[in-house]
Parts: C-alpha cells; sequence; structure tokens
C-alpha cells in the first residue's frame, strides 16, 4: 500500500489533497525558495488522532512530513521537502480553554493569533506575543518560530507565554509537557525546547500559554529626528530613563517615503525617521510624560499628548516592510543586536549601502535591539543586472556578519528554516551544532519531521 493509499484509508479522502494547484501553494512559505519541490500530498488534519495516523503512517513509509500552519513564515521553515506529505494543521482552529481567573487558554495550533486575542479581550485579557502577520499567523506557527513582534520589549516572544505543549513525537506517540501553572520547574525544560524547534522535534498539536491583562490605559508618542542615527539613540535615551515601554519602533527615511506613497501621508517631510513608543497600563501617562522630554533633549519634534495619529502610525508599522519592494530584487533580512551597540549597526546599515550602491529601509523592533534592514536595487527596463543581484546578495551577507560580530544574532524572531541554514555555523560552533543533531536524532531517529531545516 503506497503512501497516499495508507493516508486516504485512515483519515478518508476530504482530509486529503493531491491536486496540483493545491500541492503548489502549500508548497512554500513566505521565504525566497532555494531547492523548490512539490508535496506528494497535502493532509488537512482536524484532530490529534489525525496527526498520530499522518505520522505513523509517514514513519512506516521513511516519508518526510513537513507541519505547516498559515505560511506566513519568512524563513523556509514550511517549505516542502523532496517526496514529503505537507501536514496542514489550519483546521485544528478550537480555543479549548480560556480560564479568566487563572489567566492561560488552551488552543490548537491552527487558532490565528488575533482570534485568540479577541477571545481574550473579553475577559480584560490579551495573548501579547503580536507578530506582524497577528491576523493571519496561527499560535501554532508563532510555537514553531519562537515568533516575537512589536510587544516584545516588554512582555517578551512566544517562549515566554508558553507554559506547556501537547506534542506528537515521530513515531506517532503523544506527550504532555510543561505545567498549567506560571511556576514549575520539574525536570528538564521541554516546552522550552520545542519552542522555536520547527517542527524537527515533533508536532505541536495542543499549547497553554499564559494572558496578560489588557491595559486600561495606552498613550503613543511619535518622535520625528532629523536622521536615523539620532533615532537610535533616542532608543538608548529612554532606556536610562529607566521607563519601559510596550512598544519602541523604529522607521528610517525610506520606509517613511514608502509609507507615504501608499498610504498618502506625509511623514518624510516631518523628518528623516520616526521612533513610535507606546506605554500601557495604570502607569501609562506617567510614563510617557517621563519619556517625552528625553526625547526632545535629542533633538526630535514629540507629540505631546496621547496621539491618534500615532497610534494609527503604529498600525501602519505592523505593515511597513517588503510591501513596497518586488520580491525579486530585494533582500531582508532579521537581525538583532545589543541595545548598546544599535547606533553603531545602523551606521554600519548606511555605509553598506553606500560601499555597494543600494538601497536601503529599515524598520525595528528598536526596543530589544531587533532590526529588519532591506537591500533593493530598482529595475531598469524590467529588470536587474547581474552584478546589482550579486551586490545585493554581498550586502545581505556583510549585514549578517557585522551584527554577529557585535555580539548579535542572526535571526531575531523568524527561526532559521531553510533560507537562514547557510549563516548558522558563523553563529553557533560545531560542538553547539553537534549536540542539536543529536537531540534531533533522539527525537526523530529517522529523520522524517521537517528535514533540512532548524540546525
Amino acid at each position: 500500500m503506497s503512501i497516499i493509499d495508507e493516508l486516504t484509508s485512515a483519515l478518508g479522502p476530504a482530509k486529503i489533497t493531491l491536486d496540483a494547484t493545491t500541492l503548489g501553494v502549500y508548497a512554500v512559505d513566505q521565504a525566497p525558495v532555494l531547492d523548490y519541490q512539490l508535496p506528494q500530498a497535502v493532509v488537512h488534519a482536524e484532530s490529534v488522532e489525525d496527526v498520530q495516523a499522518t505520522v505513523r503512517a509517514c514513519a512506516a513509509h521513511g516519508v518526510p512530513l513537513v507541519a505547516r500552519g498559515a505560511g506566513t513564515g519568512v524563513s523556509g521553515g514550511a517549505h516542502a521537502s523532496e517526496g514529503c506529505v505537507v501536514l496542514s494543521l489550519e483546521r485544528m482552529n478550537r480555543i479549548l480553554d480560556l480560564n479568566p481567573d487563572d489567566e492561560t487558554a488552551v488552543v490548537e495550533p491552527g487558532v490565528v493569533n488575533a482570534d485568540l486575542n479577541t477571545a481574550a479581550a473579553l475577559h480584560g485579557l490579551m495573548y501579547a506575543p503580536d507578530p506582524a502577520s497577528y491576523k493571519l499567523s496561527t499560535i501554532g506557527g508563532n510555537v514553531a518560530t519562537n515568533a516575537g513582534g512589536l510587544r516584545c520589549a516588554k512582555y517578551g516572544v512566544t517562549r515566554d507565554s508558553v507554559l506547556a505543549l501537547d506534542v506528537v513525537l515521530a513515531d506517532g506517540s503523544f506527550i504532555h509537557t510543561g505545567h498549567q501553572t506560571f511556576k514549575g520547574v520539574a525536570g528538564y525544560d521541554l516546552t522550552g525546547l520545542f519552542v522555536g524547534s520547527e517542527g524537527t522535534l515533533g508536532i505541536v498539536v495542543g499549547i497553554t500559554v499564559r494572558l496578560k491583562y489588557l491595559p486600561q490605559d495606552v498613550h503613543t508618542i511619535a518622535a520625528f529626528y532629523p536622521d536615523f542615527r539620532s533615532a537610535a539613540a533616542g532608543v538608548l535615551a529612554v532606556g536610562r530613563a529607566r521607563v519601559q515601554p510596550a512598544i519602541m519602533e523604529l522607521l528610517d527615511s525610506g520606509t517613511l517615503a514608502q509609507l507615504d506613497e501608499i498610504h498618502g501621508s506625509d511623514l518624510a517631510a516631518r523628518g528623516q525617521s520616526l521612533l513610535l513608543i507606546q506605554t500601557d497600563g495604570f502607569g501609562a501617562a506617567a510614563e510617557a510624560a517621563a519619556i517625552r522630554p528625553v526625547l526632545v533633549a535629542g533633538g526630535a519634534v514629540v507629540t505631546m499628548e496621547a496621539s491618534e495619529e500615532a497610534e494609527r502610525l503604529v498600525d501602519l508599522r505592523r505593515n511597513s516592510r517588503g510591501v513596497e519592494v518586488d520580491d525579486e530584487y530585494r533582500v531582508g533580512e532579521d537581525v538583532a543586536v545589543p541595545r548598546s551597540r544599535l547606533v553603531d549597526y545602523v551606521a554600519e546599515l548606511e555605509a553598506m549601502a553606500a560601499a555597494y550602491r543600494v538601497r536601503l529601509k529599515v524598520v525595528a523592533h528598536a526596543g530589544d535591539g531587533n532590526l529588519h534592514p532591506t537591500f533593493w536595487v530598482d529595475r531598469v527596463d524590467s529588470a536587474a543586472g547581474a552584478d546589482a543581484m550579486a551586490r545585493l546578495g554581498e550586502a545581505l551577507d556583510k549585514s549578517i556578519t557585522v551584527a554577529l560580530a557585535m555580539g548579535g544574532t542572526i535571526t531575531g524572531e523568524h527561526g532559521i528554516g531553510q533560507f537562514k541554514l547557510r549563516w548558522l555555523g558563523l553563529e553557533q560552533k560545531e560542538p553547539v551544532r553537534e549536540l542539536q543533531r543529536r537531540i534531533k536524532d533522539l527525537f526523530d531517529p529517522a529523520g522524517i519531521l521537517n528535514p533540512g531545516k532548524a540546525i
């Protein structure tokens, strides 16, 4: 019996997709494609039992299995592997429990981030991690990549909100890790191990998350600076004032100009860089009042009261990366550096753009030193020459090596996937990588779970 026959027999034909159009859709996520492959089939799981049956069938046939949520990842973690079956978890989208007293929720992996927040808000609560794709991305996908977002500076990344996991292992067996309580230190932290593992160690089928209080008050500040480096220095100045904003987002002149083009705004006319800061909670007004003079002292033009416009700009920021530049002629990354090196790194990025004769725009979760630089070249006669594409690649590689030299990382919140494997050895030395391979072998001795990703 073939793998397709076995899956169809076990799950029924309604949960199996074989048509070429659908296979093409599920073959890739939003990352650049290095090795395009069509899966043999797409399985649309609707229960833990469906996942177990799929894993067991793939294990019996030695067929690679790639788990997938909404496909919003940007590092190729959900790209199809040769001869694989793609396991879609989108239909497992129930909020199984939401306990306002415990401030926890139990969800299936296909629950969309925004939907969980809508449900939590009814109880005065929120799920803190908020990746830019929060309206589309699933909690399972967020867990797989340890996703971040705008609120990371105050509330942390996905791992900081995950208490427990239900996981189907590579042999189809089921385990529960973690605890229902906020505290819990029994044994090794297997929950933390699975978070960010990109489906290479097991398939997450249930997630218990910690919820936070929905802020009773929010104040948003827009600070326009004459140049990007001054804005980056403003981030450090806020830190020295010992105020912890919920959001600190940094946008350079290129980003402002492109937002103007898309939305008809006048941001670029008001400054060459924008620092967006949001304070929240009962002390939001007091924290904002403490921050404003610090920004003014650094040369910023600052909104002096709670600003609806500034809040609208935060929403624009969530959609400010990559929508305006043809993907074929741009490269971008997700690096992080220590906050103390933020100004230095911004200066290096500007120097790279000049040296490689490419254009640059940068948005950053500046509160935690996480930057998304994008380099691009303009098309000439609907094309870009080989030299221009080579310069783009060189600028991208340089942005990675400089970040690492400053004590940074090659990925702040997007995972390694397939695309970033080429740089992983620059950050992690061989003994560490070998230890990770041994962990992979322990959990997945046949190597069927998302091969060629993450490590």
